[in-house]
Order: C-alpha cells, then sequence, then structure tokens
C-alpha cells in the first residue's frame, strides 16, 4: 500500500485525474448527452452546463477536423457553486451533480462514477511506476502493458473488482509476473474448440509444458480418475482465488475440477488484464483468461460462444487472406490466430457459465521476419518519459508526411479489402492492431481479437458458402451489450464497425497526435488517406458496387456512443451520426 498512498500524494494524481476529466467532458459533449451552452471563444469554444442545486461547470475546447471531436483543454474545467468558482477536481462528483440533467439512470450513475475514481487512481499508480522507469519500456510486450489505456472512454483503467493490492499484482503497468492457476477438468464438463489444422491435443502438450501434465496424470490418478478423462484448463491466479474456489467447490470435491496448482511458463498481464503475454518463450501463444472484472465498462469474462467461435473465425479469416492474392501475396497482414479455446461448464451451477475459460493466440513474435520488428497501434500516440513522442525519431529520417503516408499504405487497404472484397469489418481499435516496421518505417499490420471484434452480413459476403457456422449470440448477453454481435442485418452496420473503431479510434488519435506534436496539419493527414483509399478504388474497378455498399466516403458515419451507454438504460444500440472526414473538404 505504501506505494499506492505515494500516489494519491503525487503529481501524477493530478494528471491522472484531468485526463479522465478532459475524456469524460469530450464523450458527454460529442455524444450529445450533456446539456451545454457553447459560444465562440477565439479559436476554440467556451462551454457551461448546470446541474443540481445551480452548480455550474464551465471549460474551453476545440472542435477537431477528425469525425468533428471535442478536444478539451483539461487545465480549463472549473466548477463554480456558492459564489465561488476553482478547479474542478473530481469526475465522480460531475456524475453526480448531472446525472439529473443527463437523464442517467442512478444506478448506472453511481457505477460508472464509481469507475472514473477507480480509473484516476489506477493511471495515477501506473504513471509513478513509469516515472521511476520500473519497469523500462522496450520491445512490444512492455510496451503494450504501457500503453495508456483507450483514448476516447473515460474510465479506461477502472478495472472494477481489483483492490489496489490486485492492481500492482496484475495490472499491466508494474510488470509482475503471473503464473496461470491449472485445473484438471473432465472432458464432459468442457468445451474444446480448435482452429482448422490444429491438433488439439498436441497444440495443448506444447504450450501446457511437462510438468503441468505430469501433476494432472499424478492428481487425477490419485483422486480415483483417468488422466485421459480430463484437460488441463488455466485460471487466472485471481479468478481461482475469488470466485473459483468459492463458485466451485461442490466440482472440486467430486474430482469434476481437479486443482493442480500454478506451474508451466511465466507470463506479464498486458493492457487488457485478462490476456497474459509469455515471458519464458515469447513466441509461443498467449493466454486469455476468463477474469471476473469490469475494465472500460466491459465484464471480461470470456462468453462460452466466443470462445467456441474463436477457432472457427480465425480459420475463416484465414482462409480469406491465403486464397486472395491481393491480401497474401501483396499486403501479407499477420493474423494474429485464436487458435484454441476451454470453456468449463459446471455441472453443479445453472449458470451461463465463462468464468473458467481460456483462449489461446497466437503471438506477433512468431509471425516477425528478418529485420521486423513489431509496435502496438497505440503506441503511435505516446509521449516517451520525456514528454517526446514515441515516433520522433522514425519522423525525424524521412519527415512526418512521408512516415504518415506509409502508415496509411500499410494500415488502411488490408482493412479496406476485407470489407470491400469480402464483406468482412475487423474491430481494428487500440490494442487489436499492431504495426510491423522495419527501424520505424511501417511494413505491415497484425490484427487480433476475432473471438468478438468481426462483423459481417451473410448476403453481404463475397463467399457467403464458406462462412463458419457459429454459435448464436445468447439473448441474454445481447441485454448486457446490444453492440456485442457478430452477425449484422446491413450493410451500413458493417461499414460503421470498420469506421467506429480503425478511422474513428486508431487513425484519428494519430491524426490528432500528429497535428499537436509532430507538425503534419490533421486535415492533411485525412487528405492522405483519402487519397489512399481512392487509389484501392481505381486498383479494383470490378468491386465498384461494393465500394458503393460499404462506402467509407460517405458524408456521415454512425459511432458508438461508448459514454451514454455508461448512464442511460441498455435497450438498443446507442449510435450517433457524426461527420466523415474521409468525405473531402479541403486538404490541410
Amino acid at each position: 500500500m505504501p506505494e499506492v498512498l505515494a500516489a494519491v500524494a503525487s503529481d501524477e494524481l493530478a494528471a491522472a485525474r484531468r485526463r479522465v476529466f478532459r475524456q469524460l467532458l469530450e464523450a458527454l459533449t460529442y455524444e450529445g448527452i450533456l446539456p451545454v451552452e457553447e459560444r465562440p471563444d477565439g479559436e476554440g469554444l467556451a462551454l457551461r452546463t448546470t446541474g443540481g442545486g445551480g452548480t455550474t461547470y464551465t471549460w474551453r475546447a476545440r472542435r477537431r477536423h477528425s469525425f468533428g471531436r471535442l478536444r478539451v483543454d483539461p487545465c480549463s474545467i472549473e466548477r463554480h457553486a456558492g459564489g465561488r468558482g476553482e478547479q474542478a477536481r473530481s469526475p465522480a462528483l460531475f456524475v453526480h451533480e448531472l446525472a439529473d440533467a443527463m437523464g442517467a439512470d442512478p444506478g448506472k450513475a453511481a457505477a460508472f462514477a464509481d469507475e472514473l475514481s477507480r480509473t484516476v487512481l489506477n493511471d495515477a499508480v501506473g504513471a509513478c511506476r513509469r516515472r521511476a522507469g520500473n519497469p523500462p519500456v522496450d520491445g512490444y510486450d512492455a510496451l503494450e502493458a504501457a500503453a495508456g489505456g483507450h483514448p476516447y472512454h473515460p474510465s479506461y483503467k477502472s478495472r472494477v473488482g481489483f483492490d489496489p493490492l490486485d492492481n500492482l499484482g496484475y495490472g499491466p503497468e508494474p510488470a509482475p509476473i503471473v503464473r496461470p492457476v491449472w485445473l484438471a477438468a473432465r472432458r464432459d464438463a468442457v468445451q474444446v474448440a480448435a482452429a482448422p489444422g490444429t491438433d488439439a491435443t498436441a497444440f495443448l502438450a506444447g504450450e501446457v509444458g511437462d510438468d503441468v501434465l505430469r501433476r494432472l496424470a499424478a492428481a487425477v490418478t490419485t483422486a480415483g480418475g483417468d488422466p485421459q478423462a480430463y484437460v488441463p484448463v488455466p485460471a487466472h491466479p485471481w479468478q481461482y482465488r475469488e470466485r473459483l474456489l468459492p463458485g466451485l467447490v461442490d466440482d472440486v470435491r467430486d474430482a469434476t475440477l481437479v486443482p493442480l496448482g500454478d506451474g508451466g511458463d511465466d507470463y506479464r498481464p498486458q493492457q487488457s488484464i485478462r490476456t497474459l503475454a509469455n515471458v519464458t518463450t515469447p513466441a509461443k501463444a498467449s493466454l486469455k483468461l476468463s477474469l471476473s472484472i469490469v475494465n472500460t465498462s466491459t465484464a471480461r469474462t470470456l462468453a462460452p460462444h466466443t470462445v467456441a467461435n474463436a477457432p472457427r473465425i480465425t480459420g475463416w479469416l484465414r482462409g480469406i487472406v491465403e486464397g486472395d492474392p491481393y491480401l497474401g501475396g501483396e499486403l501479407r497482414p499477420v493474423l494474429l490466430g485464436e487458435v484454441l479455446g476451454v470453456s468449463y461448464h459446471s455441472p453443479s451451477r445453472i449458470t451461463a457459465g465463462g468464468e473458467l475459460a481460456a483462449i489461446w493466440r497466437e503471438s506477433v513474435h512468431a509471425h516477425l521476419g528478418a529485420g521486423e520488428a513489431a509496435v502496438p497501434f497505440t503506441a503511435l500516440s505516446l509521449l516517451d518519459g520525456r514528454g517526446a513522442p514515441v515516433v520522433a525519431p522514425w519522423l525525424a529520417e524521412r519527415g512526418a508526411q512521408a512516415w504518415a503516408r506509409q502508415l496509411l499504405e500499410v494500415t488502411v487497404p488490408p482493412v479496406l479489402h476485407l470489407l470491400c472484397a469480402h464483406g468482412v469489418a475487423v474491430e481494428a481499435h487500440a490494442q487489436n492492431m499492431v504495426l510491423v516496421h522495419r527501424d520505424g518505417w511501417p511494413v505491415r499490420i497484425a490484427l487480433k481479437d476475432f473471438h468478438d471484434g468481426v462483423r459481417f452480413a451473410r448476403h453481404l459476403l463475397a463467399d457467403p458458402q464458406a462462412a463458419p457456422e457459429l454459435v448464436p449470440v445468447p439473448e441474454a448477453h445481447l441485454q448486457a451489450n446490444r453492440t456485442s454481435y457478430l452477425e449484422a442485418e446491413h450493410g451500413d452496420e458493417v461499414r460503421n464497425f470498420v469506421h467506429d473503431a480503425f478511422f474513428f479510434v486508431n487513425l484519428a488519435e494519430v491524426a490528432m497526435f500528429l497535428d499537436d506534436h509532430c507538425g503534419l496539419a490533421e486535415r492533411r493527414f485525412w487528405a492522405l488517406a483519402r487519397e489512399v483509399v481512392l487509389a484501392h478504388r481505381r486498383r479494383f474497378p470490378d468491386l465498384a458496387d461494393r465500394f458503393d455498399r460499404f462506402d467509407v466516403l460517405a458524408p456521415t458515419v454512425r459511432v458508438e456512443q461508448l459514454a451514454a451507454r455508461r448512464l442511460l438504460p441498455e435497450t438498443r444500440p446507442r449510435l450517433h451520426e457524426v461527420p466523415n472526414p474521409l468525405a473531402g473538404g479541403g486538404a490541410g
């Protein structure tokens, strides 16, 4: 706890509070659920909102070219009450005071306020770690762990369920070594799914290791069972302690589950918390483990249907890329396949499952060629410990515009071709996209997180017969998250999925960052992106009808209201129409 208390007293806490407040006001104002008065103020806007008891908040912001997003000046946010004005300090208090004005559900508003407070503390602790240089940020896995969280969502490090000590033990910023707890699960209680061409038994043996397999054989035999009738299943140590031991004691007593203890390879947590990268052998698969916490307002358990679908989607996407000469032969995107999934279904509990589940995902290290290195896409808009852009040395060599054009040449065509030529949208946002480079020069991309990160309309697929039969999304899952589905009815839903993730999050953040820190105008960045889209259209004139159907150059697109979902009832998908910077309107 001394480290946590030191963070509370640090300058990093104030910085974290400013960032959370900034993203909160940006999202609530942009999504149109916060009633505001605005007036011109120099090159920007002066905004004002009034909550319960007459409390007023004021701040300044600038409208950006990227989807008309707002960028708030966090140092300008003030709270006015009782005739006094002072710098606003509590995002949670803001939500409490403005909840009625926004029409928020009281329970959801209280939960959201708690997430914001947790995010402030967790971000401050992580920032103190970075300032101290512990651990050093070097290499792909370290950068992935050190990434600053979601750049738009205000509760980007909430980690509800973890206490401060859990956050130090299992959060990515301290770079702790985490060893999964292994359990032997009876085969008739486990769903195992493998990608086409993957031998599940051989793959598990290679990933789990001889020590765990020997322990499984000995423990199951001692319990009176047949080792061949059991499957090794990994659990996150927090999940084992907090959820599995209390909830599955009957399964342990009757030897449906046989605990084996921790062991095997060492891992470190990535930014998503539940994904662990292999430290012992980096080229081996990463482990995505079910975790009953809420982070970025999303539950981090692994729903059984996603575990079952992940390898099927992996096989399907591989087939698309390998069968397309442009994708497979020229662009060569890396698909970090989710090659195996296991999900335990307790015979002693009538639940939807998902509390004990794992997905093995290929490591980017296993796919890099000679001279290639990988960097998380989120790192492209990071400042280092000295306040300089991480990408500054790369831009200095070739120039910001040349580098940005090359970045767009290697990122836009693969995503666009999957969408328009094949009808498949990938959720290529934040850590789901990896940039592969040679000495900083972009050469190709890697994509990941397919278990719930694709969308398609079956009747609009180029080859509907090749699409796998997927386990349907349960209604209860949809009720909890109306935007968590794979199969769409309309082409716009598929197109918007790409826009919302890839263009609205990833490219918009890079565009604004290069404008703010590297001298490349935001409008110019989007003009370059539009040129790349148009060049792709010229190269494939036979796809003209499909370019119209999945029109990424449309004047407006619909993106998700991430903050509104935290406050309003989950009765429908919450989307709003925003201007599309790819539609043109000047080179800047």
